[in-house]
């Protein structure tokens, strides 16, 4: 496991960011910072459980409620969608909340689907203020313990000016 913070961040965004945004057809850059944004606010990109026996699971820490309402409400309509996020799986898994801790494409593909489900637009690429503000907003939520004001402290830490070649 890579222990520089850049080479990390440009690994998570190589092997599991940007293969479950192909398979979900949702490629963009700004797609590519607001994931790896989130999951550096969120796990410094190694946690896997929440830190203090919190319930958040993965790379993205999504809550186990929350990654089973996406699929009880949203990709249980939309089964082309749900096809595609099992595609992330490993043969072998299946698609619940645990499976979170053990593959990071797979939770790549629910946190996207996560932001799919707000209607307010994603923020355009570069703007990583905007960033901060939107995953406040719509994915720590305004009573999660999270700032905006440290997810921009922490991106330059993990982004440089090659990460997103």
């Amino acid at each position: 496991m890579p222990t520089d913070k850049l080479t990390l961040a440009r690994n998570v965004l190589t092997t599991a960011i940007r293969p479950a945004l192909a398979v979900l057809d949702a490629r963009g850059r700004a797609a590519e910072q607001l994931l790896l944004g989130t999951a550096i606010q969120e796990s410094l990109l190694v946690h896997r459980r929440q830190l203090g026996d919190g319930p958040a699971r993965g790379l993205f820490q999504m809550e186990p409620a929350t990654h089973d309402d996406c699929w009880q409400n949203f990709l249980k309509f939309r089964q082309a969608l749900a096809d595609k996020v099992r595609q992330t799986l490993d043969a072998g898994q299946e698609p619940v909340a645990s499976t979170l801790e053990v593959n990071d494409r797979y939770a790549a593909a629910m946190c996207r689907i996560r932001y799919m489900r707000i209607p307010a637009a994603m923020p355009p690429a570069d703007d990583i203020t905007a960033m901060a503000n939107y995953w406040k907003q719509h994915y720590n939520t305004p009573l999660g313990a999270g700032s905006p004001d440290e997810f921009l402290e922490k991106w330059p830490q993990y982004v440089d000016a090659t990460t997103f070649a």
